[in-house]
């Protein structure tokens, strides 16, 4: 029996596939496509509410653009979908098209009991290596927030909060998130 010999998708290669069927989420993961499940419903509130005070605040000083659901690609054989994203005003021109060709100013991502090791751990060092300066850490089941910024490659902790109180996380250092604001209560 002889061997069956396979190749590693390219990042090109799976930003030349159609977009994605309705209710389903590809990434493509070290060269195979990944599948996740739909965000619960305390991630997509939470995720939604925080897109709408960070879009408020962008749109009203004219910072950028916050926006989610579009393919990153973070190296040659892998493509992430952030929770959300961030483009500065300055470096808008990385964010046309399909695909964005540059690294965003931030990157938020909302964890799941399925994702923790996905955005702890995998994410955490993709988003670094491919030079995403700031990088939020959103738990809505425990209610917490934090804040990273890559310096000298590599991610160091900022600040944090949760529950119920109002937090500061670079690069908004002007800009009040009241995590209360942010939670489902079932």
């Amino acid at each position: 029996m002889g061997a069956i010999a396979t190749s590693r998708m390219t990042a090109r290669e799976f930003l030349e596939l159609p977009e994605d069927p309705r209710e389903i989420h590809r990434e493509l993961v070290d060269g195979e496509t990944v599948v996740s499940p739909s965000p619960s419903f305390n991630h997509a509130v939470a995720a939604g509410k925080l897109m709408r005070i960070i879009g408020n605040y962008t749109d009203a000083h004219n910072l950028g653009e916050i926006a989610s659901d579009v393919d990153n690609p973070v190296s040659k054989f892998t493509v992430r979908r952030p929770d959300l994203f961030y483009f500065s005003a300055a470096r808008l021109h990385l964010a046309k098209g399909k695909a964005i060709s540059g690294a965003p100013d931030l990157c938020v991502e909302f964890i799941s009991p399925s994702s923790i090791h996905t955005d702890r751990v995998e994410k955490f060092a993709e988003y670094a290596a491919f030079g995403v300066v700031n990088y939020w850490i959103f738990d809505p089941l425990a209610r917490t927030a934090e804040a990273f910024v890559l310096k000298a490659g590599r991610y160091t902790p900022t600040a944090s909060g949760s529950g119920d109180q109002t937090v500061r996380f670079p690069p908004f250092m002007e800009l009040d998130i009241p995590l209360g604001r942010l939670w489902w209560s079932d």
